[in-house]
């Protein structure tokens, strides 16, 4: 209920303010033309419209912040002053004449030092908060109501008096006005120093709007009509900057007028020195002084361009402000450092451009070979500077893969950050996913290299083990029973006999441990049959195994590979899958460039019509070990599950590998 009556109240004192603009149309139609604007309203007029309509904007959504009560008072002084200054002319010309209103005079003196107090002093304060930057700042809303309240007093004693006012009085007064003005546009300066970022955004739009106010001001009566079209820029600046302070961006359009503004002002002048000193020293010449001047100033038109460009982003974002600038460092700081160290590199340019206190790449679990590890063995993220809290994060996408999630920590000291902060994350984001997934990439290839090492270490102590428990012991016991029997010979051949019976059966034992031994190297069958023959009756004839093109002379590695890779989904589709049929697939390809067929790669696809593998199912040992066999070769190997049902492997074996022994 209370703020729907302050709304009401906000609207009818709009409204109020409004039909009096409308009566003064009707007023100053009635008056002689102005001297000193062609215009049909005064600049007054647009303040009595414009503030009270932003302000009673600011009223409807925001019924208890001070500023649109503020404006809605300013406007509303405004209104009063205007229409009581004309309804006053035309009774007579000047306020000491004879048969002035003087009522309505007293209105207009005490409605310009209302309006002075609101909109000069009191708004600046106040803005955008409602509230004062700190309680020391009361002193000067005192000493502007004092100074204000003696205005005031001043022009009515005057007035009622009859008599013209004290010049050296009136004179110190607007002095004392001026200073509570300046004091007051101080406070924002000092305001902007504290703000956060959106809290500077706010207090740069009526900045700027103030601008087109001071212009005409500076430049004298004779001009000031102008601010009639300037004028309303302040109330609706403040009014989008509190309401909808994030929707533009004011940065970009403050740096196109600090250049615009260069632009005409520098050519302007050297068009003109160039046209003054031809017609100075070259009189005879002055036909082509003006398009001699045009070309000089055409010659300047770029260079200073970018100059003006340059200064206006140095005085808006400091040194490290330009994203082109940045992203051009960014680019050569990552062509001239490893692909591991490149992702700090980029976050401390992305860290200095955006001046925030720190920012952070965290990595998303990659799929693929490490799928199955632990989540702690991946670098959690990495950092650059004092993260703190995370006031935003930005998806890493690495050509429609997610690599991980960009953290943006809260902003330091700066002019303008929120449109220039876009700009700067949409200019460098794309090189922060690229290094991202380099140092992905450098850790999965590092974990892989310490994985084969680990399993080839595995390997060497498991054979030493069977050679050493398993073979080396049944050799031994043989060489016991040789020497054994060699003693019986002679003395008894029926023991004899029975030792080199049981050598003999030992014998046999041993070929089938050194069997077992060499089929863990490498399975007989591929020396034996190859590849597609050792595939066929490793699957059994339940299974359909299918050949496409020529599979001898494949490397050795990519053989096991492919046999193993096969092995190990027929295990899982028998296994877990339930699957009612299995086909294997084997596709030797070429070269893209057609060369040798020793080149090209191998394609194993094994496919069945079973369960298929669980969505959010973590890989386990046998799915990542046939990922790593490929990976381990420089090949891809997927685990999929059609829409139609079941589970699909299928690997890309290269077969360009290098036989040369490593040394």
């Amino acid at each position: 209920m209370t703020h729907g009556r302050l709304r009401l109240a906000g609207v009818l004192i709009a409204a109020l303010s409004l039909a009096m603009e409308c009566a003064d149309i009707v007023v100053t139609a009635m008056l002689p033309p102005s001297k000193y604007t062609p215009l049909p309203f005064a600049p007054e007029d647009m303040a009595g419209t414009a503030f009270p309509i932003f302000g009673a904007l600011l009223i409807l959504r925001r019924p208890r912040l001070l500023i649109g009560w503020v404006l809605l008072g300013g406007g509303l002084a405004c209104a009063v002053n205007i229409l009581a200054a004309n309804l006053a002319l035309l009774q007579a010309p000047t306020p000491y004449a004879v048969g002035a209103p003087k009522l309505l005079w007293v209105a207009v003196g005490q409605s310009w030092a209302l309006a002075t107090l609101l909109l000069g002093v009191l708004l600046p304060l106040l803005y955008p908060t409602g509230r004062l930057p700190s309680p020391r700042w009361r002193a000067l809303v005192v000493f502007a109501c004092l100074v204000q309240g003696l205005e005031g007093l001043r022009s009515m004693l005057v007035l009622l008096g009859g008599a013209a006012p004290p010049p050296a009085l009136r004179e110190n007064l607007h002095r004392l006005t001026a200073v509570a003005m300046g004091l007051a546009f101080v406070s924002l300066a000092v305001r902007f120093r504290r703000a956060d970022p959106v809290g500077r955004h706010q207090i740069v739009w009526p900045l700027f709007a103030f601008a087109g106010l001071i212009v005409p001001w500076v430049m004298g009566g004779h001009v000031w009509w102008l601010a009639s079209f300037t004028i309303p820029l302040i109330p609706a600046a403040i009014a989008f900057a509190i309401l909808r302070h994030g929707l533009y961006e004011i940065d970009t359009l403050i740096t196109r007028a600090l250049v615009g503004a260069g632009l005409v002002g520098v050519i302007g002048g050297v068009y003109v020195g160039v046209g003054a000193a031809f017609s100075l020293l070259l009189s005879d010449l002055d036909q082509i002084g003006g398009l001699l001047a045009a070309l000089c100033a055409g010659v300047f038109f770029h260079p200073l361009r970018r100059v003006l460009q340059r200064g206006a982003d140095r005085l808006l974002y400091g040194s490290r402000g330009d994203p082109v600038a940045l992203a051009g460092e960014l680019r050569r700081r990552l062509q001239r450092t490893d692909p591991a160290e490149g992702l700090p590199a980029a976050l401390e340019v992305l860290r200095e451009g955006l001046s925030v206190t720190g920012v952070a790449v965290r990595f998303t679990e990659p799929p693929g070979p490490s799928a199955a590890a632990p989540f702690g063995e991946w670098p959690g993220r990495t950092l650059s500077g004092e993260l703190g809290e995370v006031a935003r994060e930005v998806p890493l996408v690495w050509h429609g893969e997610p690599v991980g999630h960009l953290l943006i920590g809260p902003p330091g000291a700066r002019r303008l950050p929120a449109a220039h902060n876009e700009r700067v994350i949409a200019a460098l984001t794309p090189y922060i996913a690229d290094a991202a997934h380099a140092v992905r990439l450098v850790g999965a290839l590092r974990r892989s290299r310490e994985r084969i090492i680990a399993t080839r270490e595995e390997e060497r102590r498991r054979l030493r083990r069977d050679l050493h428990d398993g073979l080396g012991q049944s050799l031994s016991g043989m060489a016991m029973s040789i020497n054994a029997a060699r003693r019986s010979l002679h003395v008894s051949p029926e023991n004899a006999e029975l030792l080199l019976d049981g050598l003999r059966a030992g014998m046999d034992s041993v070929t089938g441990d050194i069997r077992h031994l060499v089929y863990g190297l490498r399975p007989p069958a591929l020396d034996d049959l190859g590849l597609a023959g050792a595939v066929g009756e490793m699957a059994g004839p339940a299974v359909a195994v299918e050949v496409s093109g020529d599979l001898t002379g494949l490397p050795a590695a990519a053989e096991v590979a492919a046999y193993r890779i096969v092995q190990e989904a027929l295990t899982n589709a028998r296994k877990h899958s339930g699957a009612g049929s299995v086909r294997v697939r084997l596709e030797r390809g070429r070269r893209p460039d057609g060369g040798h067929p020793d080149g090209g790669h191998l394609r194993v696809r094994v496919s069945d019509d079973g369960s298929g593998v669980p969505p959010g199912r973590r890989a386990g040992v046998g799915l990542a070990s046939m990922r790593e066999r490929a990976a381990e070769l420089g090949g891809t190997c997927m685990i999929t599950s059609p829409p139609e049902g079941g589970t699909v492997v299928e690997a890309v074996l290269p077969l360009t590998l290098d036989t040369e022994p490593c040394r």
